[in-house]
């Protein structure tokens, strides 16, 4: 599924089509190299019908990674509603969440890695500020686990961002065809997570007498 769920009327699918053939041309052109033809050939349209959805390119790339934020977001809040209470589960299935998204989500996920520098202001404010809402889906997790004693990291704040970055960073190797389904890499990922704030002492396992 690329950057928008499809509609269920004719409008839908045509935006959607659209979206789709931008994302694809984005990854493979980039923002600047990407022309409203490119587009518009690849969704199967003329570059007129474009015109019926979306008034610039500009527009097309703001709805792309906007919604493709809107969507991680949720995604990564639905998995601390079901991760319970504990900071170390939180923290894991909102791991989950972020790797099964940069993987399932891959090509949308790598055009707002690539991207922000494309938009005009107005877009890359509200751009960075679904950006600062999901960090803070983090951010709240790690602090509290700190509190709690759950986890030991001096730097929760950096602990974040890396973990965020990790998370992101997926997106521009996973391949389909590897070794690793996207749900084994976010299990991996999850403990990883976990690894980067605890206190190492409380993973070494003690022997049996």
């Amino acid at each position: 599924m690329s950057a928008t769920q499809t509609d269920s009327t004719g409008a839908g699918r045509g935006r959607q089509a659209i979206l789709d053939s931008a994302v694809r041309n984005m990854n493979e052109r980039g923002y600047h190299g990407t022309s409203m033809r490119d587009i518009a050939r690849g969704a199967d349209i003329t570059v007129a019908s474009i015109y019926h959805h979306f008034k610039s390119k500009q527009d097309i790339l703001q709805d792309i990674m906007v919604r493709a934020l809107h969507d991680a977001i949720a995604m990564t809040r639905s998995a601390l509603l079901r991760a319970g209470g504990t900071p170390e589960g939180q923290l894991q299935e909102l791991v989950r969440a972020w790797v099964m998204f940069h993987t399932t989500r891959q090509l949308d996920a790598l055009v707002g890695a690539s991207e922000l520098r494309s938009l005009n202001e107005p877009g890359r404010r509200l751009v960075v500020a679904l950006r600062d809402e999901q960090e803070a889906v983090f951010r709240d997790v790690v602090e509290r686990g700190v509190e709690m004693g759950a986890f030991a990291t001096e730097f929760p704040r950096d602990a974040v961002r890396g973990i965020i970055n990790m998370g992101q960073s997926v997106s521009s190797w996973w391949q389909a065809s590897g070794a690793l389904r996207p749900e084994e890499l976010a299990d991996r990922y999850a403990a990883l997570a976990l690894a980067m704030v605890q206190n190492t002492a409380t993973n070494v396992a003690v022997p049996n007498d």
